[in-house]
Order: structure tokens, then C-alpha cells, then sequence
């Protein structure tokens, strides 16, 4: 196997020299590892390609500067950096209450291995951040550094070097993934490696650890599993079989490892799904005389099939859960709870979504919310219904896309006594006759299968249903409230949404703002939350300024989980090293990115806004960036399709789905920027798209690069 090519590149050649040392312990046998750094020029011009690249993020000053050492398309990565447990042993040993320099670089490479410290742990001693220019303070004898002493004052008494802060067990972890060793992951060097660096609950850590113990795990759960599972490998070949699946089939494991699926069980879709690497849904096979459900899911790597298991189950069994859930279901959500005085905010988009909610609520049409998940769109069924003439009637709520399609039906309709095997005495109401006078919540509308589309369509029109089973017409009064958090008309156009019921549900429909268009409601909402959770702080101007341009993919969803993550932090003033992980890395590549395509634009006046283009994408740069790769694919005179053009924004960190590219690509194509190959053939960029980037470079400053 020929060996890997990583490349370390830092700042420091110390600092260089020992991320370099850490990846060789781990990847020196199966990579070539090479390392650079800026301040000794080393790093500077072209570098030569490598498959890996790990960039400390104080090497380059910006994400253009990276592209510009960098070869295209080769894979790069931040270095991350922790402490050693024996090290925070040696801090632990500090009397409680000491004042402590941590010397280092630079103030905010102080201030981060502080942050760090007290996550581990490390706050029983006041750590003063020091560094090149700061002023010592009065009656402070001891300093710590990360292999700074350079830097520590000559009067100080007690010096401790910790040493160069090793990487990151989450780190490796990525580098064997990316390099496709994991492997190498259960070997005892690395587990040693493992061991000795100090992580935190939000480290990968954590989840390797549960994740090596899942095979020795995995039988014991096909043992205790009350459904029958069957799985075989890429070839077809049966390599699992648990009780519940032997007493289903009648046929005993020991006996059919090793064989055909096809051989054994051809009544299991196993081969369509291995051929087409997507699931086969439920339905209801008899095996043995007796209905069960089946349903079979691949087991995806990369883009690659590695296998794929059914699932079995009894149809009674189901049914018996099913209920359980429905109980669960009518006790939780049969009054609505929330009105329009519960939506936080007075921005113009907030205000003008209630007031047109306000007066489609009393009308008896459909509503349609459409909106991007963690926007709210339950939380507006709830007000809908609650300022509707409908007020004192029920109001139900259901995922559409959570309840398997073959119980769908009968939780949407009922059953009659004996429409199938298991089904309870006398039959069973379903949700439109329980949200009889009052309103249906249908939320994920867009998991719908075309079958229970055309049930759907006919209650609309007929305002009547009939039980599973049954042959009685049933009336029934329900409005409908319907949510999606995608595009309806493509898939009407895809064929796989029934326009007529598209065009009933479409009578009353109204986009839900996304958090990133909602401006300063954004601090009320944190405040709100703040309050409900108990939390006592205040956010500093640097946060406040942050957090107006951080793009909110998960909306006010994510929004709770920040303000929650702040009051774990225990301090009463927010600052910038108090973002959560995942915000605080938004934070350090859109600094990375001030200046370049990634950063917010306003739209070029020569150019104007393209029509249909999501004000959404303009906002996080999203339509630029795929814009730009367009661009210098065609410079290259290349085509580049989705999954390049994902990778190249992973490197970037922009946080951007398969959805929102493929979708980005779909409108450009509308409008005669861009052709779309079918399949793997990639994307090429038209005149009329080179010449839009071209207008918006020059009007940016950024030149054509």
C-alpha cells in the first residue's frame, strides 16, 4: 500500500516541529509527513500537494491566503491542540487561590489555553494570561507556559514548563478518516495516545471510546432486539441473524452464515437494495402464514454499499407499539398551546408573518408554513389555531415523515375490527376523527407517499374518510395547517408530489423568517430564554456583533442551545472565548474569510439581486462560494460537480448542505448561469454566470483571482 502524504504547516517552527512529532508517532507508517511554517519562510509560495493538509489557524491570515500555498483540491484541516492529564496533574498540584502568569505568544493564544484549562477543570488558582508587552502584576510569583520560556519574566520565582501543547485526540480521530486508516484507531498506540491527552465532554474522544466497544456490543443487542434482524455483507452474504429473526423465518442461523440472501430469504429485498444503495420502505410480507412487516436499509460508507439489514417484524407487534404512541400522542397534543403574543420579536419580518397569520386564521382554508427547520413552523400551527373560530376545538399534531408509511394510513384514518392481524376489538379512531371541530398539524408534509397523498386530496375535497378496513363513509369537520421545510413545487415538478393537492394545500401559504432575517429579535429571544433557563449573564459588544452575522442554520433552536451552553460557561459577561465549539469555529473562519467571497456581501448595483435567488444564500455566501467554484473550475477548464464543490466548502468551513448546493445549482441553471450534468458528469459555468462573478468580484475588490 503506498504510503499517505501529510503536511503539517504552523506558525512556529516549534510549534511545527511538534504537531509534526505527534502526527508521525501515530501515522508514521503508513504516511510521509512533512512540516513547514511561516516564520521561517518554509511555508510561504506554492507547497507541494499532499493528501492532507493540517493548518494551524494562526499560520495564514486568511482563507485566500490559504488557497494561495495550498494546491486545489487537496484535503486541508485546522490543527487543534489540548493538554496532557500527567500536565494538569502538575497544575492541579498549585496551591488553591495562587496567582498564576500563563505565558504564551500572543494575549489571545493566552486567553484560549486558559478557556481550555478551566473546561479541564483548572480553577482552583487565577490565571493571569501574559505575553510579549503586558504588564506583571504586583505579588505574583509563578508562571506556567506551553514551551514559552522565553517569554516568562526573570523575577519570577517559580517557573513550570508544560511543554508544546500536543495535538488534539479528535484530531487524529479526523486524520484517519479522511485518510481512510480507521484501522489504525484500534491499535494500541493509538489508544495509549488516547489516554494520555486531556479531553472534554465535547471532545470526539468520548464518542470513539463508545465507539470501540460497539462490536463487542453489537451482539448483545442483536440478542435483546424484540425485532428480527438480518444482515449480510456488499456480496449478498449472510453475516448476522439474531433469535427473533430465527423464530420469524423457522430457519437457524448457524445453518445460512456465509450463504446467498437470495438463496435463503427471497422473499427479503436484500439485492435492490445493495444495487441501488437506498432503503426498501416497509410492507407486509406473509412469512410462515403470518403478516410481517419488512423493511430493508443499506449501510453506507463514503459513497460506497458495505451491506445492508432487514428488519422484521410481527404486524400485531406493531400495531401494539403504534397504539401506545398514539396515546402517548392524543394525551400530549390535543389542546393547542401557544398563541401569537408567545412569538418573540418585533422586527418588520416577524410582525408582517403574524399579521397575515392573524387573518388567514380566521378563515377555514389550508394554511401552508413553509420555512427551514428549527424556524418555529409548530409553535404558528399552535397560534393559527388557537386565534381561529376552531379555538375551543382540538388540535393535533403529527410528523408526517416520522411515522412509517405502512402505519401511517391507520393513524391518519383508523381501522375497523379485523382490518389485519392484531387490530383492537371494535376498530380504532384515527386523528382526523379525533381533530374533529378543531385543526390537523401535518408537519414534514413533504415524506407523504403518493397513495396517502391522493386519501389526503379527497378528505380536502369530500371532508369525509374511510377507516382501513372499513366501508363506511365517516364526516368529519377538520381545517388542516400543513408545514414543509422544503420546496413543494420541485417536487411536484419531480413527480413525486401530486400537484392537485399541492394546489389545495397552497391556498393560504406563508414563509416562516429565518432566525438570520429576524435582526435584533435575536436578543430578545436570548433574553427570553435566558430567563426561562435561569441563567444570569450579558453579552459583551464583540459577541453582540458576532452573533448578528453568524448565519443561525439551525434557527432559534440552535439559539436555545447557545444561551444554554452560556450559562454552563458560569461567567456573568459573554465574551468571544465563551462561544460554544461549533460557533466559536463560524467565528475563527469568518475572520479567516474578512475580505474574501465567503464573507457577506451587498449585491453589487451594476449587477442587482439574481432574480429567485434565497436572500438566505446571498446572507451566508453560499451562492457566491459554489459561484466562485464555478469560476475557477471553468479557469481550469474543468468541470466540477456537488461532492467537489461540498469538500472545497468543508475546507472553507461554510457550513452548507447537499440540499442548499443542489438546490443553489438548480436555480442557476434556471437562469442560464450555469449547465448541469446529469449524474457524475459535473457542472459547467455559462457566459452569463462568468460574467455575473466577474461584476461582483470588481465591485468587491476581489479581483477575478
Amino acid at each position: 500500500m503506498e504510503k499517505k502524504k501529510i503536511t503539517v504547516v504552523s506558525l512556529d517552527p516549534r510549534a511545527g516541529a511538534s504537531y509534526a512529532k505527534d502526527v508521525r508517532g501515530l501515522f508514521g507508517d503508513h504516511a510521509d509527513v512533512s512540516v513547514f511554517n511561516v516564520m521561517d519562510g518554509s511555508a510561504m509560495g506554492k507547497l507541494e500537494r499532499a493528501d492532507l493538509f493540517a493548518v494551524s489557524t494562526d499560520a495564514y491570515g486568511s482563507a485566500e491566503e490559504v488557497a494561495r500555498h495550498v494546491p486545489m483540491g487537496c484535503q486541508t484541516m485546522a490543527i487543534e491542540v489540548s493538554f496532557r492529564w500527567r500536565e494538569l496533574r502538575r497544575l492541579k498540584a498549585i496551591p488553591a487561590g495562587s496567582k498564576v502568569l500563563f505565558v504564551n505568544m500572543t494575549q489571545a493564544m493566552a486567553r484560549e489555553a486558559i478557556t481550555q484549562l478551566n473546561q479541564f477543570g483548572i480553577n482552583h488558582i487565577h490565571l493571569i494570561p501574559f505575553y510579549p508587552g503586558a504588564v506583571l502584576e504586583e505579588g505574583v510569583h509563578i508562571a506556567v507556559t506551553p514551551d514559552e520560556m522565553r517569554y516568562v519574566p526573570e523575577e519570577i520565582e517559580t517557573k513550570l514548563d508544560l511543554g508544546q501543547r500536543p495535538c488534539t485526540s479528535g484530531m487524529m480521530i479526523e486524520i484517519a478518516l479522511r485518510l481512510g486508516l480507521e484501522e489504525l484507531l484500534e491499535t494500541e498506540r493509538f489508544q495509549a495516545y488516547f489516554r494520555s491527552i486531556a479531553t472534554s465532554n465535547y471532545s470526539f474522544d468520548l464518542m470513539f471510546s463508545r465507539s470501540i466497544r460497539l462490536e463487542s456490543q453489537f451482539h448483545i443487542l442483536m440478542g435483546i432486539l424484540e425485532d428480527g434482524i438480518i444482515g449480510v455483507n456488499e456480496k449478498g452474504e449472510i453475516f448476522a441473524c439474531n433469535k427473533r429473526a430465527e423464530e420469524i423465518t423457522r430457519v437457524k442461523a448457524p445453518f445460512i452464515m456465509g450463504k446467498r440472501c437470495d438463496a435463503v430469504f427471497a422473499y427479503l429485498p436484500f439485492l435492490p437494495c445493495l444495487l441501488e444503495k437506498k432503503p426498501v420502505p416497509a410492507k407486509i410480507e406473509k412469512i410462515n402464514g403470518i403478516n410481517v412487516s419488512v423493511e430493508v436499509v443499506p449501510v453506507l460508507r463514503q459513497e460506497a454499499c458495505i451491506g445492508a439489514f432487514a428488519r422484521l417484524q410481527k404486524f400485531n407487534e406493531v400495531e401494539v407499539r403504534q397504539n401506545e404512541l398514539r396515546s402517548q400522542l392524543l394525551h400530549r397534543g390535543h389542546v393547542a398551546k401557544y398563541c401569537f403574543e408567545d412569538v418573540i420579536g418585533g422586527s418588520d419580518a416577524i410582525v408582517r408573518t403574524k399579521e397575515i397569520l392573524k387573518r388567514m386564521a380566521a378563515s377555514e382554508s389550508p394554511v401552508l408554513l413553509i420555512g427551514e427547520t428549527g424556524t418555529g413552523k409548530e409553535l404558528f400551527a399552535h397560534a393559527v389555531h388557537k386565534a381561529s373560530r376552531r379555538k375551543d376545538g382540538p388540535f393535533l399534531a403529527i410528523n408526517v415523515a416520522a411515522v412509517p408509511e405502512n402505519l401511517l394510513e391507520s393513524e391518519l384514518f383508523g381501522y375497523e375490527e379485523g382490518a389485519f392481524t392484531g387490530a383492537k376489538k371494535g376498530g380504532r379512531p384515527g386523528l382526523f376523527e379525533f381533530a374533529h371541530k378543531g385543526t390537523l398539524f401535518l408537519d414534514e408534509l413533504e415524506g407523504m407517499s403518493q397513495t396517502l397523498q391522493i386519501k389526503l386530496l379527497r378528505v380536502l375535497q369530500e371532508r369525509e374518510i374511510m377507516r382501513v378496513g372499513g366501508n363506511r363513509v365517516i364526516k368529519i369537520d377538520v381545517r388542516i395547517v400543513a408545514a414543509t421545510n422544503e420546496a413543494l413545487e420541485k417536487k411536484v415538478e419531480g413527480g413525486s408530489f401530486r400537484r392537485d393537492l399541492y394546489y389545495r394545500l397552497n391556498t393560504l401559504p406563508i414563509v416562516i423568517p429565518p432566525l438570520a432575517q429576524r435582526g435584533e429579535d435575536m436578543f430578545l429571544i436570548i433574553e427570553h430564554f435566558r430567563r426561562e433557563l435561569g441563567g444570569d449573564f450579558q453579552l459583551t459588544e464583540a459577541v453582540k456583533a458576532f452573533l448578528r452575522t453568524y448565519p443561525w442554520p439551525g434557527n432559534i433552536r440552535e439559539l436555545h442551545n447557545v444561551v444554554e451552553y452560556f450559562i454552563y460557561t458560569g461567567h456573568k459577561e459573554i465574551a468571544m472565548e465563551d462561544l460554544p465549539p461549533t460557533v466559536a469555529w463560524g467565528q475563527k473562519m469568518q475572520s479567516m474569510r474578512s475580505g474574501a467571497c465567503l464573507a457577506p456581501l451587498a449585491p453589487a448595483p451594476s449587477v442587482g439581486e439574481p432574480k429567485g435567488i434565497s436572500v438566505r444564500w446571498e446572507e451566508d455566501g453560499a451562492f457566491w462560494f459554489v459561484l466562485e467554484q464555478l469560476y475557477q473550475a471553468a479557469k481550469e477548464q474543468e468541470l466540477i460537480g456537488r461532492e467537489k464543490i461540498l469538500a472545497h466548502a468543508r475546507s472553507a468551513g461554510l457550513p452548507v448542505s447537499q440540499k442548499e448546493v443542489r438546490d443553489i445549482l438548480a436555480d442557476m441553471a434556471e437562469r442560464g448561469l450555469v449547465r448541469v450534468g446529469r449524474g457524475r458528469g459535473g457542472s459547467r459555468l455559462m457566459p452569463e454566470g462568468r460574467r455575473l462573478w466577474e461584476e461582483r468580484a470588481a465591485y468587491s475588490g476581489m479581483g477575478s483571482r
